[in-house]
């Protein structure tokens, strides 16, 4: 099974309205980008980890993700330990574009996508579901919706 290790708090920095929200309210951010991936991940056969520095304030309630915080120690600690405890490096797709881990990861023959190509992926994910609904080619138009967050006005 391909198991994504995601570097949060760069992924967050990558696309602009995350960062904004970053800027105001970080725990709405981290919220906000687990929630996002919870669906892009949702009928997906992967484990999620998702790492983000600092301590936990606030559970994030998200079923398919694991989220990490790095406590006293940094995120990308945590990140290189978990990929060096693996026993199939290659199964890793690592999500940063911290030069550091993206070489870190190749040298341990784990995949690695940057973060602002993974944001673009996600993107067009929605956009191909959103018009999947808008063509009708889709019978169970409301279970898209609601694993989306789409609202649409056709029906």
């Amino acid at each position: 099974m391909k198991h994504y290790i995601i570097d949060g708090n760069n992924l967050l920095g990558k696309e602009r309205s995350l960062s904004q929200l970053q800027k105001k309210n970080k725990q709405q951010s981290r919220e906000k980008l687990a929630f996002i991936l919870s669906r892009f991940f949702a009928k997906k056969k992967a484990a999620v980890s998702l790492h983000f520095d600092g301590h936990e304030r606030e559970a994030i309630k998200v079923s398919n993700i694991k989220i990490i915080y790095s406590g006293n120690y940094s995120a990308d600690d945590n990140i290189k330990r978990e990929i060096e405890k693996s026993k199939n490096p290659r199964n890793i797709i690592l999500i940063t574009s911290d030069t550091n881990l993206m070489e870190f990861g190749r040298v341990c023959s784990s995949k690695v996508i940057k973060s602002e190509e993974f944001v673009k992926h996600i993107k067009q994910s929605n956009t191909d579901i959103e018009e999947r609904i808008k063509s009708g080619a889709d019978t169970d138009v409301e279970e898209f919706k609601k694993l989306f967050g789409i609202a649409t006005s056709d029906k």
